[in-house]
């Protein structure tokens, strides 16, 4: 905390200070932020992409912040474009939830405008913030975790063990996307028993250390694994397959990414993955961004916006190997750029896949 108090201090001393907007910002004086977790999850790749894609279509430039899976890391970099003079139009998948005032009073001290996109403090609302926090956006976590707890529970025959890799411990998705799981398996599958939960920070490579450590301690009781994302099941699948009982295990997952649905198409590991959800990074960042610079181009007035495109909830799909044809347009080439086509037409709240289905105060339970 006294380090990121610190950032804060050196920041607000070399940019505008104060809480006032100012007037339209021309597309000159911007520049793009996407602010990732790490370069090694899929989702996180994909958050780039539709950060590219919007910065090629509006003409303004893009940076983009790489956290590492760090806090620090996340916030020195975020601190560092705030200081380069150009009114920051930012998208941020903040490593924690406890990131988030942080950064949002850099960037309101700064002049710019920012997306969170996933992780907030419950307790900290844009309406309560002002204009420079334009929305906190994301995709339900309760329906997320729910579908891949039914998928699991029905390719298992109702009976059996499962282990749970969430994401980051201090991360309103991974706590909701647990909270989804638990629910469905204690409302309807009784037999089902969860054997041990390994946060595993949305990285494929602890991903797999932590499966590899699950495997040693439990072996062939475990019948089932959730991920509450794709790239720590890549990385357990393949532990699973390392240690011969990746034919035993059914998986679920979110994300539904390029090699998920490589490995549903070939059935790899007898039909392994049995459930998915599907969204994509670039359709949230683009979202996010879109959603930011609207706001500073003076297009939409945040304040004047109704709650639920201030704390806003996108459409979610479940998917299983039965229907999974329908999205694979999505990962065609030039889909981002497709995507950002209909973004810019029809507003962020109102293009598919992605459209606006909650939020605000009645859907907090599904942060």
């Amino acid at each position: 905390m006294k380090t990121k108090s610190l950032l804060l201090a050196g920041i607000a001393a070399s940019t505008l200070s104060g809480a006032a907007l100012a007037a339209p910002v021309a597309k000159e004086d911007m520049v793009l932020v996407v602010s990732v977790i790490n370069t090694t999850n899929p989702y996180m790749i994909s958050n780039i992409e539709g950060g590219k894609a919007l910065s090629e279509e509006l003409g303004i430039p893009l940076e983009i912040v790489n956290s590492n899976g760090s806090s620090q890391t996340e916030i020195a970099g975020i601190m560092s474009i705030l200081a380069s003079g150009k009114t920051p139009i930012m998208f941020v998948n903040t490593v924690a939830s406890s990131d988030a005032p942080t950064i949002v009073d850099a960037v309101k001290q700064a002049g710019g405008y920012v997306t969170i996109w996933w992780n907030k403090p419950a307790d900290y609302k844009p309406q309560d913030v002002g204009d420079n926090f334009v929305a906190f956006q994301k995709i339900p976590g309760l329906s997320s975790g729910a579908c891949g707890a039914k998928a699991i529970a029905e390719s298992i025959g109702g009976k059996g063990n499962v282990v749970l890799l969430p994401g980051v411990p201090d991360s309103t998705t991974s706590k909701t996307r647990v909270a989804g799981f638990r629910a469905e398996i204690e409302a309807n599958w009784p037999d089902i028993k969860i054997l041990d939960e390994r946060p595993s920070n949305w990285d494929p490579q602890l991903g797999a250390r932590n499966a590899q450590d699950l495997i040693v301690k439990y072996g062939d009781q475990i019948n089932g694994v959730w991920s509450a994302d794709d790239g720590m099941q890549i990385g357990a699948m393949q532990s699973f397959e390392n240690a011969g009982l990746l034919d035993k295990v059914k998986f679920a997952s979110d994300g539904l990414y390029p090699k998920t649905l490589e490995d549903i198409q070939s059935g790899r590991g007898n039909n392994a993955i049995v459930g998915e959800t599907f969204h994509r990074g670039y359709m949230a960042s683009a979202v996010g961004l879109y959603t930011a610079y609207l706001a500073a181009t003076g297009e939409i007035v945040p304040s004047e916006l109704s709650d639920d495109k201030r704390e806003s909830l996108f459409q979610l799909s479940c998917v299983t190997p039965g229907n999974y044809q329908q999205y694979l347009q999505y990962d065609e080439p030039g889909a981002p750029a497709a995507f950002v086509d209909r973004l810019v037409q029809n507003g962020p709240w109102a293009t598919d896949p992605m459209p606006l289905v909650g939020g605000g105060r009645a859907d907090a339970s599904e942060w």
